[in-house]
């Protein structure tokens, strides 16, 4: 178990007190009740912890520390059963090129290492040529600005401009990396729903389809044999022959992948006309991040949230699905 807590000089702190049953499988030693061999610091923090080699390089050369009982050491100390473990994450260069804007965020959870965020429609995550500013990006550098965050901008999931809900933002590269690893293995999960086009048959299902850009385009995509593995689950829990809302589970994270697998079934969410979907009715896709589970990186702790849908898609829901 770790404990977290911010210092000025160093900015964010790890902690972990090492357990008696730590085995290194690449080392052969091991912390065991009565036969505390030790283990080295450097093994615990890899194969224990799962910190990355870059990021204790990082640590190392880049204005951070570790300390073993409140001691500087190095990553080739040797541990022992119940020894204090400290990390301390230095603070990162700013982006120049991300400039810090003062956009009000509604912020549903926050930490010394990450943030969950709801983010309204019409926001862009990142900034592009077509959209250089009033991203949530510069937003949360704006707040990371006024609060004297010393870490830059690292985004675990994105949300489409016009999809709205919850996306989870780690405050430095560590937490980005560890929470990048916990959604690869399965630690890290989000459900959406949205407004589909037509009923939607079978009711409960799995769409498995490769998804790649469309050659034509840079921003459409498309369902290809040779794109990436795409896998998406989703249960529709309302439905009249017009329109079915449909609660969606991603396995993957691929650009646009509900919207283009959705698509593909022959169901375009509402609103969303690049795929297909009709306008009339709502300027942007109904679509809408509206839990996400998570492992805490750090702790161990199972965190939970959720985001009441916006106004626009409760309107359009209440008038289409009786």
């Amino acid at each position: 178990m770790s404990k977290m807590s911010q210092n000025e000089s160093m900015s964010c702190k790890i902690e972990w007190v090492v357990p008696a049953n730590v085995v290194s499988s690449n080392e052969c030693s091991s912390i065991n009740e009565g036969i505390n061999e030790g283990i080295l610091l450097r093994t615990f923090l890899r194969d224990v912890i799962g910190i990355s080699k870059k990021s204790l390089a990082d640590i190392k050369f880049k204005g951070g520390k570790i300390l073993v009982n409140q001691k500087e050491v190095t990553v080739r100390t040797t541990i022992f059963s119940g020894d204090r473990v400290e990390v301390y994450v230095p603070p990162e260069p700013k982006n120049e090129s991300l400039r810090p804007e003062c956009i009000p965020l509604d912020i549903h959870y926050e930490d010394d290492h990450l943030l969950v965020i709801n983010k309204p429609h019409g926001m862009p995550t990142i900034p592009s040529r077509e959209h250089p500013s009033r991203t949530l990006a510069n937003a949360v550098m704006g707040y990371y600005e006024s609060h004297h965050i010393p870490f830059t901008f690292h985004a675990v999931n994105r949300l489409d401009r016009d999809t709205s809900g919850l996306l989870v933002v780690a405050k430095h590269g560590l937490a980005h990396d560890q929470l990048s690893k916990g959604q690869r293995a399965g630690k890290l999960k989000r459900y959406y729903l949205a407004l589909a086009e037509g009923f939607v048959q079978p009711r409960e299902g799995t769409i498995h389809a490769p998804i790649k850009r469309r050659p034509s385009s840079i921003i459409e995509r498309m369902v290809a044999a040779d794109g990436q593995e795409a896998i998406t689950h989703y249960k529709v829990i309302n439905d009249n022959q017009a329109y079915s809302e449909v609660e969606i589970n991603l396995e993957t994270g691929r650009t646009h992948q509900i919207r283009v697998h959705f698509a593909h079934l022959g169901h375009p969410l509402l609103g969303d006309d690049l795929y297909g979907g009709s306008i009339e009715l709502l300027a942007r896709q109904a679509l809408h991040c509206q839990r996400v589970e998570l492992i805490h990186p750090f702790t161990g702790k199972h965190l939970h949230f959720s985001a009441s849908l916006p106004k626009d898609l409760i309107e359009v829901k209440d008038k289409l699905i009786k």
